[in-house]
């Protein structure tokens, strides 16, 4: 599931305790957890509104790393726009700085191979970053695609009590989900996707050979934050040829669960950029980061 194949743009900073200015408004930070050295690319708008902001997790996919999602996703343009901190953390690989992935149950490559620790990882980059930005630790929001997708699903069953909302592209819930609490999810996907599949089981592309995955279907993931969240109203907001929106709402909490399909689509992030060049045509109906940011704005843990 490798999309995001290029060298990465991320140095690591001679100090390893604190974020490093690489220009204006970017930033890599590096510090040590469970005797490895992890990174991370930090965007910070220019100008900023008064007071603390929100702050958006972006997770690349298998294969990528933090520029890679930067880049897709756009999100820093959003961000700029918007007035919210964007951070693109780095996982785990054999090559350090790219061909990196996530451990987020049964995908992918390195991080699942070594059982890395990851959602400690993000725990801790979650509390690490307010302690040196003015950020709201009620509207932390994470987001990803692709593996980057599958780990987000991980972090909002085991990170519930620190997180405010999920929104997954490409994504597929391959782990046990115990939530602490309710949590607002909003999922993106394809029916054409190969990697990922819409319908669940095996992918019919896969580049983490070494794994033999089954995905759960999306379906059955939505049902599952439905009951969880106890949403007891859904109704179909748009049907057309390219694009289905379903909407259930009355959760508890307000936590709402939205489900944007798009028909004939594949592997990808709408409306981005090709995550290597032979990935799949991000040309959309939809720009995804838009649409998660207009679903985050409204949600914030109690």
């Amino acid at each position: 599931m490798i999309h995001g194949y290029e060298p990465a743009c991320i140095f690591l900073a001679i100090a390893l305790s604190l974020p490093v200015a690489t220009q204006a408004a970017d930033h890599t930070g590096v510090f040590d957890h469970e005797d490895r050295q992890r990174t991370y690319l930090l965007h910070i708008p220019d100008s900023l509104p008064p007071g603390k902001r929100p702050l958006v997790l972006v997770m690349h996919g298998g294969g990528g790393n933090a520029a890679t999602a930067s880049r897709m996703s756009g999100m820093n343009a959003v961000a700029d726009r918007e007035g919210f901190l964007v951070v693109y953390p780095n996982g785990s690989g054999r090559f350090k700085r790219t061909l990196l992935t996530w451990n987020a149950g049964n995908c992918c490559g390195y991080a699942l191979d070594r059982q890395i620790a990851d959602v400690d990882f993000i725990r801790a980059l979650i509390e690490r970053l307010p302690l040196y930005y003015a950020i709201d630790t009620k509207r932390v929001y994470v987001s990803g695609m692709s593996n980057g997708g599958m780990m987000s699903y991980r972090l909002g069953c085991e990170l519930s009590d620190r997180i405010a909302a999920v929104a997954v592209i490409a994504g597929a819930m391959n782990v046990a989900c115990t939530p602490g609490t309710v949590l607002p999810v909003l999922a993106v996907h394809g029916t054409a996707d190969e990697h990922v599949r819409y319908s669940g089981g095996k992918p019919i592309r896969n580049a983490d050979c070494r794994h033999d995955r089954t995905d759960r279907a999306l379906t059955d993931t939505m049902d599952f934050w439905v009951r969880h969240n106890g949403c007891t109203r859904h109704f179909r907001q748009v049907e057309d040829a390219s694009l289905s929106i379903d909407e259930w709402t009355d959760c508890n909490g307000g936590a709402e669960v939205v489900l944007y399909t798009l028909k004939g689509f594949g592997h990808a992030w709408p409306g981005g950029q090709r995550g290597w060049r032979r990935g799949d045509d991000p040309d959309s109906v939809i720009q995804a980061s838009e649409v998660i940011w207009a679903f985050f704005k409204h949600h914030s843990r109690p």
